[in-house]
């Protein structure tokens, strides 16, 4: 035994408490009480009445059966009750089960008969969705409704609506912690392209590691007036329900993003902090005129999702908006990886900068290491920029396993990491950049063609608002590039006009041998649907 494991050195009641989200936001309720919280549409809200609200519903939810362990699911947009789902739900030791309001019916119900859930709040602009859910799932559930007054309205599915809720509960809930930080507090389904969704539990302790650590990685100071264009329901909102509330912030909501609701936020309200895909970046830079309002404070913004084209984030930095640029995966809360600014990218022009801004890089201060592995042999790649990997992570920022899946779970986890799946290289500096997603390599007469390499190349031409490339069937190569790309408005860029911009930037094999200009279908979070455009493309041949 240790010197220092005495019984007068174990931890107790006064020397330990679990790390929990919940923390957060007793904190701001004793200390910033007055300060502003909520803003959506006529909506203004302190931290105090949030704080409020948030201890009605939990003790309301407990009064009606919910405890530890029960599911609590949500199918709803950016909305103030959205985020008090995430503050009250874990005071109970509760699991919330925040759901993409872009599912069809069938997936949802499989989610809420997977998932096990007990009460279902649902805005109602979805209540035909969430009927058709449950009718799906087979459960008996508790609905209740949540009518937005900033929403288009619906028909109430419910027992009672989430006003008539809260007047049940009382404010003297208390903020409860956890009986153990490993407990589960979120619930969240991958977006399963393939077969049935998995579903990834979050604990206390990864949650509120990921909160503090977008504090670290962001700089963020306190009272951020921060806007929700990320959606709530991906990823928990990547944790920035508890971030933001950490910081005794003001959440300002947008129930859909849209360039005019961007641009009015940031002018009419301050925002100085937002997050969101790609396809957001892209919705600012190329807003019309009418849609566009001025703004003179710094405003930062967090992207993920797919890897931003270096003139995108030229162009937003060009505006004033600084981008970092994050990567991650709903098994570890969003993002993990950050590609860190050096004060010595300073001395380069801006056209390099933001190549270097593009790619990935390197682990968050509080996840315990990311690395580029082979996937054979488990060891690391050499860090050339060269040779390819698979992205692999460990440490407190990761799931704590896929739910009822131990055999997915276990393949996971091998070896003590969990494999992303995603294809990168790992620079000399350290810094990791994605080249695809196992999945999205093109294999073309046996040579591997990177479809990010290839949508780079079509995105340096300035009438390409959104790009995506994937493998068409070809009879003599197997499979080759098929690009489609969604242009600027006003633009009459052709085919063959694109094919021969390509042509100036790629080997003859990487290049687009078909160029399908038209609209791309997105999901609510700004990622392209890579599997519709397969189907598509098979279509071409």
């Amino acid at each position: 035994m240790s010197l220092y494991e005495g019984v007068e050195l174990q931890k107790n009641g006064a020397n330990f408490a679990p790390l929990t989200p919940v923390s957060a936001l007793k904190r701001t309720e004793r200390v910033y009480s007055d300060s502003p919280a909520q803003i959506h549409g006529r909506i203004r809200r302190n931290w105090g009445e949030v704080a409020d609200r948030c201890k009605r519903l939990a003790s309301a939810l407990s009064q009606r059966g919910v405890g530890k362990g029960d599911t609590v699911a949500l199918i709803a947009p950016n909305i103030p009750e959205a985020l008090e789902c995430a503050l009250a739900v874990p005071m109970l030791g509760a699991v919330l089960n925040a759901n993409n309001v872009r599912l069809d019916a069938a997936t949802l119900g499989y989610i809420l008969d997977h998932g096990e859930a007990k009460v279902l709040l649902v805005d109602t602009e979805f209540s035909a969705l969430a009927s058709e859910a449950v009718a799906a799932s087979g459960r008996d559930l508790l609905i209740v409704d949540i009518e937005d007054s900033e929403g288009p309205g619906g028909d109430r599915i419910g027992a009672l609506t989430y006003d008539a809720l809260l007047a049940e509960g009382t404010p003297e809930f208390p903020h409860r912690p956890p009986d153990d930080e490993w407990d589960a507090l979120a619930l969240n389904y991958t977006s399963g392209t393939t077969g049935q969704p998995k579903g990834v539990v979050y604990s206390h302790r990864g949650a509120w590691t990921n909160a503090v650590n977008n504090v670290v990685t962001w700089e963020m100071p306190h009272h951020p007036v921060y806007l929700w264009t990320l959606p709530l329901f991906h990823c928990n909102g990547w944790c920035f329900p508890w971030t933001i509330t950490l910081l005794a912030g003001t959440h300002v909501f947008l129930r859909s993003p849209s360039a005019a609701g961007i641009y009015e936020a940031l002018a009419t309200h301050g925002v100085t902090h937002l997050c969101g895909a790609p396809i957001i970046m892209s919705m600012i830079a190329n807003a019309d005129a009418s849609d566009r309002s001025e703004f003179t404070q710094t405003v930062r913004m967090m992207t993920a999702a797919a890897p931003p084209p270096p003139q995108t984030i030229l162009a937003m930095e060009q505006m004033g908006i600084a981008i970092t640029h994050v990567y991650g995966l709903t098994e570890v809360y969003g993002p993990a990886v950050v590609c860190a600014n050096k004060a010595t990218w300073s001395s380069l022009n801006a056209e390099e900068q933001a190549k270097l801004k593009a790619r990935q890089g390197v682990a968050y201060e509080l996840q315990e290491d990311v690395l580029v592995l082979d996937p054979v042999t488990r060891a690391p790649v050499p860090w050339d920029g060269e040779t390819q990997g698979e992205v692999a992570f460990r440490g407190n920022i990761v799931m704590k396993g896929y739910f009822k899946q131990p055999e997915a779970t276990a393949e996971a986890f091998a070896d003590g990491w969990f494999w992303s799946g995603d294809l990168a290289v790992q620079h000399s500096d350290g810094y990791i950049e994605i080249r695809d997603r196992s999945k999205d390599i093109i294999i073309s007469g046996g040579e591997n063609i990177s479809s990010i390499e290839v949508e780079n190349a079509i995105y340096s031409h300035p009438d390409v608002l959104c790009a995506a490339v994937v493998a068409m069937p070809d009879e003599k190569w197997g499979e080759v590039p098929c690009a489609f790309v969604e242009l600027t408005p006003g633009s009459r860029l052709t085919e063959a006009e694109l094919i021969a911009h390509a042509r100036e930037h790629l080997a003859g094999f990487k290049r687009p041998k078909r160029v399908v200009i038209a609209p791309l279908p997105k999901t609510s979070t700004g990622k392209i649907r890579k599997t519709e455009l397969r189907d598509q493309a098979r279509a071409l041949v």
